[in-house]
């Protein structure tokens, strides 16, 4: 055993705590971990492609396919192009109950090129980069559902697993499109993980969102000869977002909005006859959201009769907060215990801290540590995501895996840069193996289901989910040669 681990530690894995945590594990856990290390080498080459690819929303078909097509070589039946979305797809394995679900993103986010390089320094100038980590998401969440796969393909676990490929979580909502297509209904518990500078059980939620268009149409004229002829949309569109930021002083604390102009004219000597504002809206929950929408919504018609023009409000999407599970992330906690925290190398904790330093923040070093279980917090800030929605539907188990400097900045080169290297394959190889210990505790036990149904129902009370989606297909956009 200690040569094991002592073989663990030079080939740069996980180590567990102690010689005391493997007794604990069982032989379907242990194959769990030896499945993730069989797998290990093709993990990080899906990861550092996808990495490679960085292509943003809807547009992921190079990263969708090398998720999709390893899937299938390993014995999934994979459904692509589901909810209408090219990128998006489904691999099951198994038949019967219960059904586990697992998920997988691999979008990048516009503007973020970076190398694997502890200074700026990028691929290519103005390109996209995996500023959030999801190049490691996707595989390290298929690593898990591989491993639970071959349980049940020898008859040691019995029931479906399904890795679901989502695309179009940093803009387009593409979960929410997947859940309007029913494709989450009839799972019995779902898993996810996200990277992040530490390792924990998600005990916390995110913030509920609204994304809307407000659009303005008056009538253009000289600017100089006769503006009284004109009807400026552009004024419409100033009284709105000074009436947005008059509002703020009389919203919860809890609550965000931001905004930009995407449509103001085009040269100064015409009256705009067209103007757009792109506004976010965001709370801790929806509710919430849904009631500063409706004076968003007011704000806009007084803009609009201000300036004699016409107006129009347009939903793009809108995301749940995420509904937290804390029987699930009880028993998550257990198995990242087991798995043990993530060891790093002299040469790794090195490029943490001058990347840190090279950004302009003083760097607090690498913590592969397992934290603590939180107790839940009702009052959220943060971001948002699409996760939220299938939380709504099925209980939701999330975890947090460290692939970057302690507290890194979040959508930034500095995220890329780790993703595309040895700190973010760890951190991703770390998540896979604690999601798969808790897949294997979730097929198994019956009652430990029921348990984390009765939460997510006592959570959810008479909330009944809705997707907040415009009518018609997903936006996905034309094919360019």
């Amino acid at each position: 055993m200690k040569n094991q681990i002592l073989l663990s530690i030079l080939l740069g894995t996980l180590s567990f705590t102690s010689a005391a945590a493997q007794d604990k594990i069982s032989s379907k856990k242990q194959a769990v971990l030896n499945s993730v290390e069989k797998h290990r080498k093709s993990l990080i080459q899906m990861s550092d492609s996808i990495w490679k690819y960085a292509e943003t929303a809807m547009k992921e078909y190079q990263s969708a396919e090398i998720l999709a097509d390893y899937a299938e070589q390993n014995g999934f039946k994979v459904e692509r192009g589901v909810a209408e979305i090219p990128t998006a797809f489904v691999a099951s394995y198994g038949s019967g109950s219960p059904i586990i679900g697992i998920l997988g993103e691999y979008d990048a986010l516009p503007g973020l090129s970076q190398q694997a390089e502890p200074r700026k320094a990028p691929l290519e100038a103005g390109a996209a980069g995996h500023g959030c980590g999801h190049n490691m998401f996707g595989p390290g969440s298929l690593g898990a559902a591989i491993a639970i796969k071959e349980l049940i393909a020898t008859g040691d676990l019995k029931g479906t697993v399904r890795f679901y490929g989502t695309p179009a979580e940093e803009d387009l909502a593409g979960k929410v499109y997947m859940a309007r297509a029913g494709l989450f209904n009839d799972l019995d518990v779902c898993l996810d993980w996200h990277p992040d500078y530490k390792n924990k059980a998600g005990t916390q939620s995110s913030q509920a969102v609204t994304d809307y268009t407000v659009s303005f149409k008056g009538k253009s004229a000289h600017a100089a000869a006769d503006p009284w002829n004109g009807r400026s949309a552009l004024d419409a569109a100033e009284f709105f977002t000074t009436g947005i930021n008059a509002l703020r002083e009389h919203v919860k604390p809890t609550v965000r909005m931001h905004y930009v102009y995407s449509k103001a004219g085009d040269v100064p000597n015409v009256i705009p006859e067209e103007a757009a504002v792109w506004i976010w809206i965001r709370d801790y929950k929806r509710s919430g959201v849904a009631e500063v929408s409706e004076r968003m919504k007011e704000i806009a018609a007084g803009a609009a009769l201000m300036a004699g023009v016409e107006h129009k409000v347009t939903l793009n999407n809108g995301l749940y907060e995420i509904l937290v599970n804390e029987r699930g992330a009880k028993v998550l906690q257990k198995n990242m215990e087991l798995v043990g925290p993530i060891t790093y190398t002299d040469e790794e904790r090195t490029f943490a801290d001058t990347i840190m330093e090279s950004y302009g923040l003083t760097s607090q070093g690498l913590h592969g540590d397992i934290k603590e279980l939180e107790p839940h917090r009702e009052l959220q800030g943060g971001g948002s995501t699409d996760v939220g929605d299938v939380s709504y539907i099925v209980p939701e188990i999330s975890l947090l895996a460290t692939t970057a400097p302690y507290n890194a900045p979040w959508h930034s080169w500095v995220v890329v840069a780790c993703g595309g290297m040895s700190i973010g394959h760890k951190g991703m190889l770390f998540a896979a193996k604690s999601l798969g210990l808790t897949m294997v505790d979730l097929f198994e036990n019956a009652g430990l289901r029921k348990e984390i149904r009765e939460e997510f129902l006592r959570r959810k009370g008479d909330e009944t989910w809705e997707a907040m989606l415009p009518e018609g297909p997903p936006p996905v956009p034309a094919v360019t040669n």
